[in-house]
Order: C-alpha cells, then structure tokens, then sequence
C-alpha cells in the first residue's frame, strides 16, 4: 500500500524570459508567503532571462528587483535542469507573465515532464497571448471587440528601413477613429501600451510597441479606444461543480489615457473600484460576458478579463489574460475578497482545483500540523496603517504586509486604518485589499469604528506600520504610551528627535558623527537666500540637496546645479504647505541604507547599497518593482562594512533607538573624504522604516537567515521587552515618591 505524502512539494516559478520578469518576482513572492506551510511545502524557483533554473534561496525571495541577486546565484543558489524538476516538485504555481510563460511554452514544457500546474493548458495559453488571433475567436463567440488594424512585422521592418513613413502609412487605419490604442500583440502588463492623437504619434507608437522587447519584432495592434467604464474580471473555476464563477469586477479609474505599468504596480496610483460603481444587472452583464470570453479562448482554473462597458451597455473586451497577477493588491484578492476569501484560501483554492482535474486530490494528505493544537489564547496584534501623511500609501503597503506576516499561530492580527482625521476603523478583509487609502476611506461604511481608548480592549500590542507625520514624530507614540500599551520601535522622544533631519543632524554633529553641512531655510526667508551667503549655509557650494525637514520616501528631495534651480525647489516644497526646507551639501560616496535591530545592545544588519539611476533616489525605485536596485550586501570590502555597521550602532545608541530602525549614509574612502580619512556620513534615521513584501530591511535580516515573519516577530518581542523596562521604571519612580 503506497504512502501519502505528508505535504505537497509546491514549485513557485518566478522570473522568466519575458520583460515582465519584475513582475513575476512580485507575484511569486506573494504566492510563497501565502502559501499554506500546513498543507504544502514552499520551493521557490527562479527562471534566469537566459533560461537557466534555481532553487531560491530563501533570503533572496523578498529582493525587489531580480539584478539584486541574480550575480550572486552560480555561487549561492542551486542550478537545476528541467529533467530533475519532477524529482523536486510534485506541483508548479506558474507566476512567471508574459512571453515564454503564458504562451503555451511553459505549459508544453510541464506537459512533457508530467508536472501538474496551475491554469490554462498549451493551446488556450497561447491563443491568450496572440492579442491578434484571439479576436477572431472572441468575435465568432458573438463578443464585441474594438476595430482595429493589424501592423505585421514585415510592414515594421519597412518602417525602420525608412521605406515607409508616417504620411504613407496613414492610410491603412484611415477607416479608424482618434485616438488610438497602440500595443505590441504578445505582451502583457501595459508594456509598451500608447495613446495616439494623431499619425504623427501613432507612427512613433508602433515603431516603439513593436520593439519593446529587446531583440524581437512583433506585431502591433492598432485599435480604436473604447470609451466608457473600463474593469478587469477574475473568473475561476468552482471545485464543486466545475463550473466558472466570476468574482465581482473591478472598475478602473486610471490617472492618463492608458493604464500604464507604474499605475498598476505603484501603491496608491489609479483607482481600482471594487465592485465596480455600475447597476446590478450591468455587474451581471460583465461576469457573463467574461465567462463567455473564457469559454470561447478555452481558459481554465483562472483568467482575468479585461474590457469596457459602454453607456449603451455593451461590453468589449479588449485583453483577456489566462493569468492574473498575484501582487498583494492585485485584481484576484481584491475581487476574492468581496466573496470573503483570503489570500491563502484564493492560492489554496487555484491548487486544489488543479489537483482534483488531475484526480490527484485524494492522493496528497493533509499536514498532520493541521490538527495540531494551536495556543489557547493569541496575542492579539492591532496593525496600525494608512494615516495622513505624504506617505500614507507606502503606510498602507507596510500595514497590509504585516498583517499578512503575522504568525497565525501566535497571533490575532487585527488591521486598524487611520483615516485621513486620524480616527481609528478596523478594517475587514474587502477593505484591507483595497488599492489606496482614498478608495478605503469612501467604504468606511463597512468598516468598525474603534475609539483610541477602546484599542486596550481589542489588542495586547500595537505594530505601528506608519511613515512620516504623526505616525512617526512620537505623537501614536504617546498616545499609545498613554493607553498603556507596548508598540514597536522607538520611544516619543527619540521618534520626535529622528522625525526632524535638522535637529538630528545637529544632535549627531555635537556627539561627533559626520553629517552634512546644512542650513534650514523658512518659508518667509527664501526669497532672500541667494543674500545669506553660502557662508552661513557653512561654506556650501552646488550642487545642494533640497527637501523637506520632516519627510521620507523621498518626497520632494530635489538637486539643485545652481541658484535658479534652488529658488525653484524650496519654492515647491513651500507650495506644498510646508514651512521649513532643508538645504544640505551633495555628498559623494557610496549610498547606503543599514537596518539595525535591538533595544540596549542592537546589531547593525549587512548594509544594501542603493543604486539611484537618477543621482537621488526616487519613490519608483524604492517602491515600483523592478524600478530600483539594492545590492545586499553592499559591494565594499567586508572590513568597510564592519567599519559602517559599528557607527550605525553606535548612531542607534546615541539616539536612544529601540526595537529597530533603517539608518541612510554614505561611506566615503579616504580619497573621497575631505578630511582624508574614511567616513560615514549620516544622512537620516527612520523609527519605522518601509515593511513593503520587498524592502530592503528584509533583505538585509534575510542575509543573517531571518525570514520576514520571523523579523516582525522579532520587533514585537522586542517591543515587549522595551515596555516593560519602560513599566518597571515608572514603577520604581512611584515607588521612591511614595
């Protein structure tokens, strides 16, 4: 009698040969954290641009663009073939997009070694990535599409031979309407996507769209744009009846003419509306027609379907996907969500439909660790998110990616929205989901109101997961300490101090740390800085960094060349209502940014590098994947990074840090440092650094064997510790007044 296996051995395949590469890493990593470890064991795999396949190392999972690792995986990483992958994985999670991945090539591949997998099979996988075919299937299934004119390659490689310009090729869309969708027809994730208002433009566009992978021409599609509510709908496969269910659609609100890659990967941008703001009967009519669509390509277990609905309700559909991305935020757990499945149980579900399709269902147990026993009573975790500041869209990232990575074995996970009035609601799955904090606060209906006394009531300990403002100048911090509950990070007084980069600037210089020179300019005295004389600016000279006093993310760090250009930016820092800038001298060095962990004795984490392609480091490259670049560890010799990690403890000492911090600098060589002497300069301390699925903290931890769940569960005992020294001391203090 053959044994069932304990777990199902589950292969995550992420990277790829696509150009949507990034964005596989994304949903890959999202698929492993959520995965169920009682019921499957995790194996990441990892698909170089060349072809090549890994095992992944654990600590390069959470990287936030694959050149972070991909030099270090000959040396670091197990190479596998193809022909052993069916002696590792008993199952594929396809998360690889686009090219190669979603055309029918891996599917054929899996075919061939008997690997089941996730979603549509060879030939529906293919006919979904021809944008060109597939309209012919979806108009003889009697589905409206947009007109549209085909450029096929050998008319592209006359245009970029010359022998076709844009006055002659005019004439072969003549019969379509400005303006016009241009999109290559084998890509995916808006890549290469263009709006054209005239032949000029969409010349330009095709040359472009046809190019947009490397090497490769394609063809392009022309269409006419569809004007009307434009949603995107996840239809999967139900286990019980085999039939196709559609989730409740999305509406999407996008920020320009087309729903471009950073608007749909960037936290915050675009309004994605779910369900959709349309009538019942125009919300039935999408999911009929999407499942119409679904039929008519032959998609199975998942699709999403995207298209338009018209004022006269006629929907087209103008991109259907045999996958859907699995970002955190992505379309398939915020419509899943609305039908009260989580993200595990959406993963868990696409796998099981899989399963019992192959019959293999009854062959694979379930984890005895199921039924183990779990603690009587958790700790209930009140995951504080959202906010009002600047960076209340990273805040609702870091809160959502905590309440994910909370151990559901030890703790109650309870996320609790701060609106932009600083009012407390917890937050329920549907809402948790939700694309930005705007589109959180127009549902607030549904959420629970929760009074700042009553937060003793629902939770044991408080994961602060803001950023800038009152999240982290020590305001929560006191009220929290107020309430009488431990929190992470830092006390009130040093999450003020380290909120303010002037006087924290000032702090450090005076105990002997090397900071930049600066000068803070107020808002009545700008106007007049030219006349300060860079004497008071301590003998600064251009080019300066310029940007707010009591800001991170980057928002509105600026480099001025000369005094024009510094006129220009503290006049937009003083047009976004603020009332101090911070003027500061360029450093040149190497960039980088030190996780440190601990309460009285911390340990400084292996420094990551930032690469910044544009000299300062932008939003987009620390938040939009595949944008930025971090190489942890930095690419110094290992005693230059003892020599940064022992002064970024000895900053975290000096400023009273607890818990856990990220502290930015850059290292100068002697050649480099004006005094002639290796340095590190501080640049700035943040108390509640980004906890995103890829930042650069847990890169760092993970270097040092720290999964992420480990790392957060690491910041709470320590929070607990931290409160009660802070307890015992008050006590003490009464007890000597009594």
């Amino acid at each position: 009698m053959s044994s069932i296996p304990t777990k199902l051995r589950i292969g995550v395949l992420m990277g790829g040969k696509s150009i949507e590469r990034e964005v596989s890493l994304n949903s890959g990593r999202t698929v492993c954290d959520h995965l169920d470890t009682t019921r499957y064991v995790v194996i990441p795999l990892f698909q170089q641009q060349s072809g090549k396949l890994f095992i992944l190392p654990e600590r390069f999972l959470h990287r936030g663009k694959t050149s972070d690792f991909e030099h270090r995986l000959a040396q670091e990483a197990e190479e596998i073939v193809w022909d052993e992958l069916a002696e590792r994985v008993d199952f594929v999670y396809i998360a690889q997009h686009g090219r190669y991945a979603e055309d029918g090539t891996m599917q054929g591949m899996l075919e061939i070694l008997g690997i089941p997998y996730v979603g549509s099979k060879v030939f529906a996988s293919a006919l979904g990535m021809d944008k060109i075919m597939q309209k012919d299937f979806l108009q003889a299934a009697g589905i409206k599409v947009a007109h549209h004119y085909i450029v096929y390659k050998h008319e592209i490689e006359q245009m970029l031979a010359g022998t076709i310009d844009a006055t002659n090729f005019a004439h072969n869309y003549a019969h379509l309407t400005f303006p016009l969708i241009i999109k290559p027809a084998q890509e995916g994730s808006s890549l290469g996507v263009f709006c054209a208002q005239n032949s000029q433009e969409v010349y330009a566009a095709v040359v472009q769209a046809a190019q947009v992978m490397a090497g490769k021409i394609q063809p392009v599609l022309i269409e006419e744009k569809i004007i009307g509510m434009e949603f995107s709908c996840i239809i999967i496969t139900s286990n019980t009846t085999g039939e196709l269910m559609a989730l409740p659609p999305t509406e999407i609100v996008p920020e320009s003419a087309v729903y471009e890659y950073d608007q749909k990967y960037m936290p915050g941008r675009a309004q994605k509306l779910t369900p959709a703001r349309c009538s019942a009967e125009q919300l039935a009519l999408i999911q009929e027609t999407c499942k119409k669509a679904m039929h008519a390509l032959g998609f199975s277990t998942i699709g999403r379907i995207d298209g338009f609905l018209t004022a006269d309700n006629t929907v087209y559909i103008i991109d259907p996907n045999s996958f859907s991305g699995m970002a955190p935020s992505s379309f398939a757990f915020l419509q899943a969500a609305q039908i009260n499945m989580s993200h595990t149980q959406l993963i868990n579900h696409l796998i099981e439909t899989e399963l019992q399709h192959n019959n293999l269902l009854q062959h694979y147990g379930v984890s005895s660790m199921e039924h183990t026993s779990l603690p009587q009573q958790k700790i209930r975790v009140a995951v504080l998110l959202g906010g009002c500041s600047a960076e209340k869209e990273i805040s609702l990232e870091s809160g959502r990616n905590i309440t994910y990575k909370l151990s559901p074995h030890k703790y109650e996970a309870i996320p609790v929205f701060i609106d932009s009035h600083f009012k407390l609601h917890i937050l329920n799955q549907k809402l948790l989901v939700r694309n930005s904090t705007h589109e959180i606060e127009l549902a607030l209906d549904e959420a629970q109101p929760l009074l700042w006394s009553d937060l003793s009531k629902i939770a044991d300990f408080v994961f602060i997961g803001l950023h800038g403002g009152q999240g982290e100048n020590g305001c929560v911090q006191g009220a929290l300490e107020m309430l009488g509950l431990p929190y992470n990070g830092s006390s009130v007084l040093t999450s003020a101090l380290c909120m303010d980069k002037f006087k924290t600037t000032q702090f450090l210089r005076a105990r002997g740390f090397d900071v930049p020179q600066g000068v803070l300019v107020e808002v009545n005295s700008h106007a007049s800085f030219d006349r300060l004389g860079m004497s008071e600016s301590n003998n600064m000279a251009f080019p300066l960094i310029i940007k707010p006093h009591n800001d991170g993310c980057s928002t509105l760090v600026q480099k001025a060349n000369n005094q024009q250009e510094l006129q220009a930016a503290l006049e937009k820092i003083f047009a976004s209502g603020r009332t101090h800038a911070l003027v500061e001298e360029c450093i040149i060095g190497t960039e980088l940014t030190v996780g440190v962990i601990g309460n009285a004795t911390p340990q400084a984490l292996p420094p990551s590098q930032a690469i910044a392609q544009g000299g300062i480091l932008s939003i987009e490259e620390k938040f939009l994947p595949g944008a930025g670049e971090n190489q942890t560890p930095a690419l110094l010799p290992a005693e230059t990074l003892q020599f940064v990690q022992k002064t970024m403890e000895a900053v975290y000492q000096a400023l009273q840090c607890k818990g856990y911090a990220r502290i930015d600098c850059f290292y100068q060589s002697a050649q480099q440092s004006p005094t002639g002497k290796e340095r590190v300069v501080i640049i700035e301390i943040n108390t509640l650094p980004g906890m995103t699925p890829a930042t650069c903290i847990f890169h760092q931890a993970a270097e040092l064997g720290m999964k992420p769940m480990d790392f957060i569960d690491t910041i709470i005992t320590l929070g607990f510790e931290e409160h009660a020294v802070r307890h015992t001391q008050q006590v003490s203090v009464q007890q000597e007044a009594i």
